[in-house]
């Protein structure tokens, strides 16, 4: 998981606005490498700040969200890149590949300084623990991760260490 800070490291670590901006939505909607590359331009709701997942993991649709602040960079991307159907795109149209994707993350990340372990799916992680840290219940992480099972997002609960250093004890009252 990378902390917050990090995270800002990260971005700001990239000059591409396609490249930042597939870092940034994944993060920003705790996608899957799959499913950034499976989003369609029809499946940003920019009115209600959520994306679609169509068809992720187990075949599943469901809603997560779309960040406001990171609404005008999507837009300026938009008119930057003119995408026609999918999302991202190659640099010959077409869907954009997962290895490219992935070679975003490592190059941002050896450029950044942060965890060089950190892979796509650390994001997807970093955002369910920093949602958990400011207070959002497990419940809505479930809904918005895709996860059918709670057991699957209850593993947050043991990364969170912001919440375990508010825990304060019980002798500390007396």
């Amino acid at each position: 998981m990378l902390s917050v800070e990090e995270v800002r490291r990260l971005f700001g670590a990239i000059s591409n606005t396609k490249h930042r901006c597939i870092l940034k939505i994944i993060y920003g909607g705790g996608l899957r490498l799959s499913e950034v590359v499976n989003l369609r331009i029809a499946d940003i709701h920019s009115d209600r700040l959520q994306i679609f997942v169509n068809g992720g993991k187990g075949k599943k649709d469901r809603y997560t969200t779309l960040s406001a602040k990171f609404l005008t960079e999507l837009r300026q991307y938009f008119r930057e890149y003119q995408p026609q159907h999918w999302l991202f795109e190659g640099q010959t149209g077409g869907q954009y590949s997962k290895r490219s994707v992935q070679a975003i993350l490592r190059k941002a990340v050896d450029k950044s300084g942060v965890n060089p372990l950190c892979t796509v799916h650390t994001l997807r992680h970093s955002y369910a623990t920093h949602l958990l840290e400011s207070g959002v219940s497990l419940r809505h992480i479930q809904e918005l991760l895709g996860h059918a099972n709670s057991s699957t997002t209850e593993v947050y609960t043991h990364v969170s260490t912001a919440e375990k250093q508010g825990v304060i004890s019980p002798l500390d009252r007396i």
